[in-house]
C-alpha cells in the first residue's frame, strides 16, 4: 500500500471554472487550418501532461457519481466507505477530483492511509478539485479526462449519478464490451438508484437483442463495501495478476 503524503490545501487557481470558448469553437464544425493544428497540439500536450502525471499511480479504482450530493447524503457516506476499504486492500482510488461522491471517494481513501487521485475537468460551475487528493491534473477535454480515468484502472464503481456519470460507465461497459480494454469489474453501487437502468438494460436492451446476456451479467450491483473491496481485489490478483510487489522505479534522466 502506497501511504501518501500530507499535502496542504491549495489555491484552486483563478482559470479552474472558467469556460473555454476556443473549445466550443472546436467542435462546431471545420475552422482554419492554423487553428485546428493549435488544437491538435494542445491535445497532444494535454495527453502527455496526464500520461506523465499519472504514470507511478499504480493500480487504481475509478469511482463515478454526481458532483451534487453533499456530506450529509447516504451516497456520500456509501462512497467514503467503499473507497476506505480499497485502498486498505492496496489500490489507489481515482475519481473525477470534484465534490460530492468524488470528494468522499478520496476522502475515505485518504482517511483510510491510501493514495487518493483525480482527474478534474475545467468547467463553467460545479467542478474544481477537492480537499481530499494528493495529486490532481485538471483538463480542458473531457475525452482526455476519461482516457485518464480508464487508462490507469482495474476496475470501475458507479455511483449514483447524472449524464456525466451514465456517460463513463457505459462508455467503460462499450471498451470492455468491444474487447478494447480486459474484462475489467464493474460495479454499480446505490442498488435503488440504478434498479430502473438495469430493468431498461434487461428488458428492452436484452430482449431486443441489442446486448447480448454476457454484457449485462458484467455489471455487478451491490452496495457492501467490503464485498466490492473483495470483489475487485480478488479479480484483480486472480485474473490480471496484480500483486503487493515492487512498483514501477522512477527514471531520473526522465524528470521522474
Amino acid at each position: 500500500m502506497v501511504v501518501p503524503n500530507n499535502v496542504p490545501n491549495r489555491e484552486w487557481g483563478e482559470d479552474v471554472g472558467r469556460a473555454t470558448p476556443e473549445a466550443v469553437r472546436f467542435l462546431q464544425g471545420p475552422q482554419s487550418r492554423g487553428f485546428e493544428l493549435a488544437r491538435a497540439l494542445r491535445i497532444f500536450l494535454e495527453l502527455i501532461q496526464g500520461f506523465r502525471a499519472l504514470h507511478f499511480a499504480g493500480p487504481c479504482v475509478t469511482v463515478f457519481g454526481s458532483a451534487r450530493f453533499t456530506e450529509e447524503h447516504r451516497y456520500y457516506a456509501l462512497a467514503r466507505a467503499v473507497a476506505g476499504r480499497l485502498a486498505q486492500a492496496g489500490f489507489t482510488v481515482m475519481t473525477g477530483g470534484g465534490p460530492g461522491i468524488m470528494e468522499a471517494a478520496n476522502r475515505g481513501a485518504r482517511e483510510a492511509g491510501g493514495r487518493s487521485l483525480g482527474c478534474n475537468i475545467l468547467l463553467p460551475k460545479e467542478q474544481k478539485p477537492n480537499a481530499y487528493l494528493d495529486k490532481w491534473i485538471t483538463f480542458r477535454h473531457f475525452f482526455v479526462r476519461k482516457l485518464m480515468l480508464v487508462k490507469y484502472s482495474y476496475a470501475f464503481i458507479a455511483l449514483p449519478g447524472g449524464f456525466g456519470t451514465l456517460d463513463e460507465i457505459f462508455e467503460v461497459a462499450t471498451l470492455i464490451q468491444t474487447g478494447k480494454v480486459q474484462d475489467f469489474p464493474v460495479v454499480l453501487m446505490g442498488a435503488d438508484y440504478w434498479r430502473p437502468l438495469l430493468d431498461f438494460l434487461k428488458e428492452r436492451l436484452l430482449m431486443e437483442r441489442t446486448i447480448d446476456a454476457i454484457d449485462f451479467g458484467r455489471i455487478v450491483i451491490s452496495d457492501d463495501p467490503t464485498f466490492v473491496a473483495k470483489h475487485v481485489a480478488d479479480i484483480g490478483m486472480e485474473k490480471f495478476h496484480l500483486t503487493y510487489g515492487p512498483r514501477m522505479k522512477r527514471r531520473w534522466y526522465l524528470g521522474e
